[in-house]
């Protein structure tokens, strides 16, 4: 079976300008996606044939890549792939069009793994893989952590000031309330057919299936404040979960 990895990183960023290069506990925050990536790969050699690839339109990304040992794909992103409205599906199928051109043979599954997500273990993407493989029906598998508020019992909104649930419902306890997820942007597992149909612009154009993983409070690096909270969750985490302290480990290995 033929995976492709994607890491696919746009120059600048409005909300958070250049968070793709920032020096995260001590280590360029892309290599801690390589790095688990890295991780995966030397596991499961023997298994899968794994490629990477870098799609970014951001030389000093590119730079950043090309200086570790993992013979990363590099993809150039396309002017029109590079707006504030472009569809982040698009650039993973860009990359896949790229890489099967170049390696002239087809990958069986997709895995988009996120730069600004970086607290994520080897055992996170195993999951992600096998439940991607298992479940035959599925057009793509992607993670998520419970979600702390529920639109059934204790969130509301305001329709021209009048406030009530988000969800009508008359559930009195969160826990009689359906489980609900927050997405938290860090894995995501295409099929090809999928993938390539140029009509899919969102993940949930297709059967949807989900991997739950551990609740690191901050989702994805979005801002400036996401940015400090994350590393000082992540010092702590780094430390004490096993899980990622191999992850941030491994990034030595990638030189």
């Amino acid at each position: 079976m033929n995976i492709l990895f994607t890491i696919c990183g746009r120059a600048g960023s409005k909300g958070f300008k250049n968070k793709n290069l920032k020096i995260f506990l001590g280590e360029p925050l892309v290599y801690y996606t390589m790095s688990s990536i890295d991780l995966f790969k030397k596991k499961n050699k023997d298994k899968y044939n794994i490629d990477i690839s870098v799609n970014t339109d951001d030389e000093n990304l590119i730079n950043l890549a090309e200086a570790t040992n993992l013979n990363v794909i590099t993809v150039r992103r396309d002017a029109n792939l590079g707006k504030d409205d472009t569809p982040k599906v698009s650039v993973i199928r860009n990359s896949l069009e790229e890489c099967e051109k170049r390696n002239n043979y087809k990958y069986d599954i997709i895995v988009d793994v996120d730069i600004t997500s970086p607290m994520r273990t080897l055992n996170d993407i195993e999951n992600l893989v096998e439940k991607k493989v298992n479940n035959k029906n599925s057009d793509i598998v992607f993670s998520v952590v419970g979600s702390r508020r529920n639109p059934y019992f204790n969130m509301v909104k305001d329709d021209n000031g009048v406030i009530t649930k988000v969800i009508d419902s008359n559930y009195v306890a969160r826990q009689q309330a359906p489980k609900v997820y927050d997405m938290n942007a860090s894995l995501y597992a295409y099929s090809r057919e999928f993938l390539k149909n140029e009509n899919v612009i969102s993940v949930f154009d297709g059967n949807v299936d989900i991997i739950e993983m551990e609740d690191t409070a901050i989702l994805d690096i979005d801002s400036e404040e996401d940015f400090k909270l994350m590393q000082i969750v992540g010092e702590y985490l780094y430390k004490t979960n096993e899980g990622m302290k191999e992850v941030k480990n491994n990034i030595i290995n990638l030189l």
